[in-house]
């Protein structure tokens, strides 16, 4: 089912409330009448998804593959979901891509094109997309083994669109150790091999492959950043400082519980890599001294997240997309027939600051063909959806302790505020008075973000559809994605802070 992000028959249904005739049963104005279902994020057709896997791009195509479980809305034994986009924005859904089999379920992992066909599983003329996941044995875990989990590949030879396993499987044996898991490969040029980073326990592993696979040990990274266990779906890559000539390496690590506002998160770390061994940047490091760690989003929810592999090298950008929810509450949100929304797709850039290189998180340029009319900002307005983009310029030489941001809310009294503090100099989502709260003690909060620079404009840029906001303030420097489930759609728009409002604009999407 091509979903073309519900527009036209969409915005029908639900600017047309005075209709009295409903949508035959599947079509997506039925859809975006489910409780909470987003407009413009991917989820499910239906039944419990979460981590992004796999996801590459090839002719044309960006693939997104997905933790998927077809038969409940609760998380099970573990499939690959399959959609692709040819613009990151519409998805079409395509049948599941890898089933659990004898070696057990398939859990998080990544795909690559092998271009060269080093694997030999396809040609030069047709490289196959070779996919590297965890296999996880569950009666290996219940019988108290430490070796369940093992790394297995599989290939497609038609665009993703069937697939082989690998007759030799698993490719890498565990050599006695939980939480082994979550592989993400790519080529490395100045090695000529494939490098596999992936999660071991509290620390990160690496290993060389001349064709995916015949893996050998390469090197170690722990001791830092953020410790909660297990440490899940790394993500290794090269970016260019500020667009100069220096280039740096981003290791992703997302951890389940112990992100700074509670449970899930991604934490990431700048290096220097030279194809075996990881090593922190020492303006970077110094920062962990005095923090934690440094996160890719603040807020509740932005949970495994990686980037695109083989963009091309014209486009040029790091493409990152991660799993909206929280392992805190993720299977009882209250949805019935599908469970958990991807974030929206982001580009991601290093800058330089004062202390060290600084990743930055840009909501993707293809978004912009959503916007349909631009309103300027008032002190309150009423939305004609619950869905939107809000740009907004804020001077703060005489905001004093004044809360600047907006509130969504509706006529049942329930409201959503996002906004900056200055008095703390914080960013913030409270969702206390959000609607559904109930479902886990975990869930309603008043969640921070610090700011990072010193400057007397502020610009928040925010992406609300339905039931999740996504703040890019600072130009990206602070990033922060949660969800909420008001009892009725959010139709008013409230400014704080209206009298310190330098520009503001509100952008109808479709």
């Amino acid at each position: 089912m091509l979903r073309i992000l519900l527009h036209l028959t969409l915005l029908i249904g639900l600017l047309s409330a005075c209709q009295q005739n409903t949508p035959a049963p599947d079509t997506p104005a039925t859809a975006f009448r489910e409780a909470h279902r987003p407009l413009y994020h991917f989820t499910p057709d239906s039944m419990w998804m979460n981590d992004p896997n796999g996801m590459v791009y090839y002719e044309g195509e960006y693939h997104l593959f997905y933790q998927y479980y077809p038969d409940s809305t609760v998380w099970g034994p573990m499939h690959w979901g399959h959609a692709v986009s040819r613009d990151l924005v519409q998805w079409e859904d395509l049948p599941i891509a890898l089933y659990p089999d004898e070696h057990g379920y398939i859990f998080s992992g990544s795909a690559v094109i092998d271009w060269q066909n080093t694997s030999g599983l396809g040609s030069k003329e047709n490289p196959p997309m070779v996919a590297i996941f965890t296999y996880h044995d569950m009666a290996g875990e219940k019988a108290g083994k430490n070796d369940f989990q093992t790394q297995g590949i599989a290939y497609s030879l038609d665009k993703g669109r069937t697939w082989t396993k690998y007759t030799d499987n698993p490719v890498l044996d565990n050599p006695g150790i939980r939480d082994f898991r979550d592989p993400k490969v790519f080529w490395h040029e100045a090695s000529g091999r494939w490098v596999m980073i992936f999660a071991a326990g509290d620390h990160i592993r690496l290993y060389n492959s001349p064709n995916l696979k015949d893996w050998t040990f390469a090197s170690e990274f722990r001791g830092w950043g953020n410790q909660g266990r297990p440490w899940e779906c790394p993500d290794l890559f090269p970016l260019t400082v500020g667009g100069s000539d220096n280039i740096k390496w981003v290791m992703l690590v997302s951890i389940g519980k112990g992100a700074t506002n509670g449970g899930s998160g991604t934490q990431y770390f700048v290096g220097d890599f030279d194809g075996t061994n990881f090593t922190l940047n020492p303006q970077f490091q110094a920062g962990l001294e005095r923090d934690s760690a440094y996160w890719v989003d603040w807020g509740k929810d932005n949970y495994a997240g990686v980037t695109w592999s083989d963009i091309p090298a014209e486009d040029g950008r790091r493409l990152f997309i991660g799993w909206m929810s929280n392992w805190q509450y993720a299977t009882v949100v209250p949805t019935e027939k599908w469970r958990s929304a991807m974030s929206l797709p982001r580009k991601l850039e290093l800058i330089a600051t004062d202390e060290g290189p600084r990743l930055v998180s840009h909501p993707v340029r293809e978004l912009q063909q959503l916007r349909t009319e631009s309103t300027p900002l008032v002190a309150e307005q009423t939305l004609a959806q619950s869905i939107g983009e809000i740009l907004m310029t804020f001077d703060l030489s005489q905001a004093n302790d004044e809360m600047l941001g907006f509130r969504l809310k509706n006529s049942l009294g329930e409201s959503l505020t996002v906004g900056f503090d200055p008095g703390e100099n914080i960013f913030f989502v409270d969702r206390t008075q959000a609607g559904k709260t109930s479902f886990s003690e975990a869930f309603a909060g008043r969640h921070t973000a610090p700011r990072t620079i010193d400057d007397q404009q502020l610009v928040l840029h925010a992406f609300i559809d339905r039931a999740s906001v996504e703040l890019f303030a600072d130009n990206g420097q602070t990033v922060m994605t949660e969800i909420f489930f008001p009892n009725e759609d959010f139709t008013k728009l409230e400014i704080l802070g209206v009298e310190h409002l330098e520009e503001g604009f509100r952008y109808d999407l479709r």
